[in-house]
């Protein structure tokens, strides 16, 4: 099991990252709140890591805070909850307003995310609920820094390919990032603006 990779950050495409670790390459899928973490391409970073073996593939999960791979691997216990769907949650909303929702049976909020239907977030609620309460150190803080702008294309378009990638249909993804004002924004600025409009809505 891969628990923890450091290494030289190579490319960064939301949800996707490129980790040279001594020159072994690892793509490693990532929630926004880790990519808000992330530093400068070029720069080191370690990430808490959690390896998924499925039939057809290895798919290597990579969070900035070890808070954030447990809540993770929390959220795959829940039926009906696979990888896709776990990363979805924590890039729509953060730890504290997912809680928020747990505690407060806010339904309407969690079917904001790509993928989960009613019955599926009412199946998060009560069997998080539990798992939020015994593990309070699952919280994790609110602060994130500023994103960094990802080279190649246009802020706009990378930010839709981004949301697309987290499970929103094409023409949604584009009218969340439309509703954002997002001259001078990089990238992940438009996908974090267009994330919480969503989740305050």
């Amino acid at each position: 099991m891969i628990g923890r990779l450091r290494g030289q950050l190579l490319s960064r495409q939301p949800p996707f990252l490129l980790l040279d670790v001594n020159g072994v390459c690892y793509e490693i899928e990532a929630p926004m709140s880790t990519f808000y973490e992330l530093p400068q391409t070029g720069e080191q970073v370690t990430l808490h890591t959690h390896l998924m073996v499925r039939e057809d593939a290895h798919v290597l999960y990579g969070f900035h805070a070890e808070q954030e791979k447990r809540l993770f691997r929390a959220l795959l216990k829940v039926s009906g909850v696979g990888g896709k769907m776990a990363l979805a949650i924590l890039s729509t909303m953060n730890a504290a307003e997912f809680a928020s929702c747990v505690h407060a049976d806010d339904v309407t909020a969690m079917t904001r995310i790509p993928g989960v239907g009613r019955k599926t977030a009412q199946r998060l609620i009560i069997e998080m609920k539990d798992k939020l309460d015994d593990d309070h150190s699952m919280a994790l803080p609110e602060g994130s820094s500023a994103a960094t702008q990802a080279a190649g294309d246009s802020p706009l378009n990378e930010a839709v390919s981004a949301l697309v990638a987290l499970g929103y249909k094409p023409a949604e993804a584009s009218r969340m990032v439309r509703s954002v004002e997002n001259a001078g924004l990089g990238s992940e600025e438009i996908i974090r603006a267009a994330l919480q409009s969503l989740v305050k809505r």
